[in-house]
């Protein structure tokens, strides 16, 4: 299906609503949501726009250097609500100890953000992407589903082992293909490509999220020998850890198997999200 120029200007004015909502108060949802139009703003202008005009580089400079800012307050949000969730009897305090250092830096990184985020750097933003929404020069001919297949087609020619970098690219790649994905019109095969990446992404991203986490208990608490919570968040990671190979072998599978276009024509079965799933979207 043809690419909705609606869909693409969309993501630019969404975007412009949360550098308001985000320079009022850097909450969770606010966060969240800029990062994630932040990206779709870069995959159009990235992967399908022809050529990028100056005001369009030094737009994704800005958003690139915010979005490093915001990322480090969301990473922080995420891993409280992670540790939170933990139930662990003892532990020497550990717990307690690793959240309220959390939570400190949590303070501290908000307080940078809400700098980064001021009035005169709000309003160049705005006005750089309502220039870049309405410079849009996209082929007429332009299919995102095709576009994104040919993404994809780098996931398939990878027979590197799976390692935890290479999981990481994996979640990268497919995130931008889903993006590209999105701006497609009316398309039952693009609406499956989306569904099957967006599985991969928030599985992979969960098990990132709990790596980070514990390598930051680690680097506090010690090994698992120091710490029962060290030793319960490297269990609860590998887990995520095994969950993400298999999210990937799917998608290597159809990959490798047979033309993804035939897999995509294939009757859908519906899969619900599962509870682990539901409560992390409710957080990221």
């Amino acid at each position: 299906m043809p690419f909705d120029e609606k869909r693409s200007r969309l993501a630019f004015q969404r975007l412009a609503r949360e550098l308001t909502k985000l320079a009022r108060k850097p909450v969770p949802d606010s966060i969240h949501k800029f990062r994630t139009n932040s990206r779709r703003v870069e995959a159009v202008l990235t992967d399908v726009v022809l050529e990028l005009s100056r005001n369009d580089e030094k737009l994704l400079g800005l958003l690139a250097r915010l979005r490093k800012k915001a990322g480090r307050v969301r990473d922080l949000d995420v891993q409280i609500v992670a540790l939170r969730s933990l139930k662990i009897p003892g532990g020497n305090g550990h717990k307690a100890q690793f959240l309220d250092r959390l939570v400190a830096e949590r303070a501290q990184r908000e307080s940078k953000l809400a700098k980064a985020f001021n009035r005169e750097t709000a309003l160049e933003i705005r006005k750089r992407l309502k220039r870049a929404a309405n410079g849009i020069a996209v082929p007429k001919d332009t299919e995102p589903l095709a576009l994104t297949l040919n993404k994809l087609g780098q996931l398939g020619r990878d027979h590197t082992p799976l390692t935890e970098k290479t999981l990481h690219q994996y979640r990268i790649i497919g995130k931008r293909a889903r993006y590209i994905a999105e701006l497609a019109d009316e398309d039952p095969a693009a609406k499956r490509v989306i569904e099957e990446l967006k599985h991969m992404q928030d599985v992979i991203g969960d098990w990132h999220d709990w790596l980070k986490l514990t390598q930051r208990a680690e680097d506090l608490l010690g090994g698992v020998r120091e710490s029962a919570l060290v030793a319960m968040l490297r269990n609860v990671t590998q887990a995520k850890f095994r969950q993400s190979l298999d999210a990937v072998a799917e998608i290597r599978a159809a990959l490798a198997g047979k033309n993804l276009r035939a897999v995509l024509a294939e009757p859908a079965e519906i899969r619900k999200p599962s509870t682990k799933e539901v409560s992390r979207a409710a957080v990221a």
